[in-house]
């Protein structure tokens, strides 16, 4: 049976209560977006750094791989990031279990604001100006709670989910642990270009501001999907920020965008490993010399797949521009400075479709 819908806010969990055969059309993506007609590589992978614990003696070495993969790929894999693999498979598991055990009505009590933009709570389609839902109703097969995690002025746990028991202690936990290790690389990303370790840091939260980075942690769930040819759990953008860090499950669907214009899964590598995704001010900061990853996710017909992203942003007053020390006549200025509250803005009216929003502020490729 095909199943029919015309709410775009009902989740997806709710349509496959009634097993059905084929998706809705809204979920339907153009033939040119489709998985089976984009070029997909099997043989390709993305990198996998060993940061060994931050040990000094290992610096130079995992400085010069981040350098050399931030600015090929964009997206890496790392290992040995010293935070806690039972602190990592306790959040997987609670955030699996508020998908999993307990019925969409449950859930909905932390529904999102449907007429605010990035609404903290439970919801299934990010907002976007009314006139980009008009030009494409084509929505991503996956169901997503959004949590406000940082600066603590921000933190709320009681907009949280409450089952399971231990939920919002460990999203606290999960909060301060993505953000220190953040730190941690875009120092190593910063010393790869010549630069003090604090810069990258410094340039994102506004030379060192008070409330630091912004940071958002999405769980993103990915129900099996009866026609996964014709659908995308999320469909192809970068991400707007600084620097996204992604827990997986063991079920393969990232993808990102090889600069050779393949398509390469993101297969999950062990338990402990943490994706590393660089974002759209990360490029622009670097004046290129880093890439801001595209990617997006596919579906299956079989499993249900669970990321956790962590998102680090600067405040919205910021301004970002280029490093001066890293433009010469030889490497000129290839973004316009922009202010970080402007940008998102753009995002949400122009929609999110491939790095079209990075692409705006270039002056030349």
């Amino acid at each position: 049976m095909a199943l029919q819908s015309s709410e775009p806010q009902i989740r997806v969990q709710k349509l496959l209560e009634t097993h059905p055969s084929q998706v809705p059309p809204q979920y339907i993506q153009p033939p040119h977006h489709r998985p089976s007609h984009t070029n997909n590589s099997t043989h390709l992978s993305i990198p996998v750094i060993d940061l060994f614990g931050f040990d000094p003696s290992h610096r130079p070495a995992v400085r010069a791989a981040i350098g050399r993969e931030s600015g090929e790929w964009g997206a890496f894999q790392v290992i040995n990031h010293g935070i806690p693999i039972s602190l990592l498979n306790r959040m997987r598991a609670a955030a699996l279990s508020f998908f999993r055990d307990y019925p969409v009505s449950d859930k909905l009590a932390y529904a999102c604001d449907p007429n605010s933009f990035a609404s903290e709570g439970y919801g299934t389609q990010m907002l976007l100006d009314k006139h980009v839902h008009s030009q494409s109703s084509v929505l991503d097969w996956r169901d997503y709670f959004d949590h406000h995690t940082l600066p603590l002025s921000r933190r709320n746990p009681s907009n949280w989910p409450h089952f399971p028991s231990d939920y919002r202690e460990l999203m606290a936990q999960y909060s301060d642990c993505m953000k220190l290790l953040s730190q941690r690389l875009l120092a190593l990303i910063s010393e790869s270009i010549g630069l003090p370790s604090s810069w990258m840091e410094d340039a994102i939260t506004g030379m060192g501001a008070e409330e630091g980075f912004y940071q958002n942690i999405t769980v993103s769930y990915y129900p099996p999907c009866p026609q996964p040819d014709l659908t995308l759990g999320l469909q192809s953008h970068s991400d707007i920020g600084a620097i996204t860090l992604l827990i997986q499950d063991d079920v393969s669907g990232l993808q990102v965008l090889s600069g050779q214009g393949d398509w390469v899964t993101v297969h999950p590598l062990s338990p402990d490993a943490i994706v590393v995704i660089l974002a759209d001010q990360t490029e622009i900061l670097t004046n290129g010399k880093c890439k801001s990853a595209e990617h997006r996710v596919i579906t299956n017909s079989s499993r249900a797949r669970l990321s956790i992203s962590a998102f680090h942003d600067p405040p919205k007053a910021v301004k970002i521009s280029p490093a001066a020390e890293l433009v010469s006549e030889s490497s000129p200025v290839r973004y316009r400075e922009v202010i970080y509250g402007d940008y998102t803005s753009s995002w949400y009216s122009n929609g999110p479709e491939g790095r079209r929003n990075l692409d705006a502020v270039k002056l030349y490729n």
